[in-house]
């Protein structure tokens, strides 16, 4: 993979803890209140650069890579499960912020591995800044995404070709990335070894009680009323995967959420709208000082 000192916009070195015999790399930048932000498929820590940035003055920024994306290892018969990468997060924030209130920005499948966290140690969370996910099943699936699921073709689409990593330097934004910025998220991604943990993190969404990962999906949807810490909600309007159904569901169960609707962003709301993003985020963490 590409060094650190190499990619846009990332002046960033990757610290590791090992975690079931496995390196998960992660960013530990600044002191202050420790910031915990989580990212999903296809991005790594990459995704947040900027924020931590804009943050780290302030704040101690964490921002692990799951396993199989980013710095982190990518071991090959690795389940890569839902459940996996909430024992992963779960380990790595025992280690480095034992005690004492976090808080969590989520994103993609960093909401349900995240605010799955946060149903663990509701306690602990100070506050949660919400981008464009889920922690609750859905029965939407985009065809495009869909087709990444099929056996044989998923495979080659994924992994082959890298069709979902790279389509989404593209497909999730509405301004196109500069080839610098497209380059540095796709860095982890090179091979066909690279890139198992993009196809099995798309063959994990649970769509139906089958699937092994529903159960664990479900145990996290219900942890979400325990969660009474204050929700700031920020959406990239033209998600073509979490659209706005999403957004109102998110609203609907948490009623007092701060929400911010970006009408002309897209998935990665914080490459497409950044400057209007970031002061909503750094005038809510300041308060959220005290847990629930």
């Amino acid at each position: 993979m590409t060094a650190p000192r190499l990619l846009a916009e990332f002046p960033f070195t990757p610290r590791f803890l090992e975690v079931d015999g496995h390196r998960l790399a992660y960013l530990d930048e600044g002191s202050g209140p420790p910031v915990v932000m989580v990212h999903g498929n296809p991005s790594w820590s990459y995704l947040y650069r900027n924020l931590v940035t804009a943050l780290c003055d302030r704040y101690r920024c964490i921002v692990p890579d799951h396993l199989g994306c980013g710095f982190s290892d990518k071991p090959q018969h690795h389940p890569y499960r839902l459940g996996n990468h909430l024992d992963n997060l779960d380990h790595l924030l025992a280690a480095l912020v034992p005690d004492g209130p976090v808080r969590l920005i989520v994103h993609d499948w960093g909401g349900a591995i995240g605010m799955g966290w946060a149903g663990r140690h509701p306690e602990r969370v100070a506050g949660a800044v919400v981008l464009n996910t889920a922690a609750f099943p859905s029965p939407r699936l985009p065809l495009r995404i869909a087709v990444c699921r099929w056996p044989l073709l998923g495979a080659l689409v994924v992994r082959g070709l890298n069709g979902f990593a790279r389509a989404a330097v593209y497909m999730a934004v509405t301004r196109r990335m500069r080839p610098g910025v497209a380059a540095g998220f796709l860095a982890p991604y090179d091979s066909w070894r690279h890139r198992v943990a993009l196809h099995r993190f798309v063959q994990d969404i649970p769509m139906g009680p089958a699937h092994p990962s529903w159960s664990t999906l479900v145990e996290i949807e219900r942890s979400l009323a325990t969660i009474t810490c204050p929700l700031l909600l920020c959406w990239g309007g033209r998600d073509f995967c979490f659209d706005r159904s999403f957004y109102d569901e998110w609203q609907r169960r948490f009623p007092a959420a701060e929400a911010h609707f970006f009408p002309e962003a897209g998935h990665y709301v914080l490459e497409d709208a950044l400057a209007e993003v970031l002061p909503p985020i750094e005038r809510f963490l300041p308060t959220t000082g005290t847990t629930p």
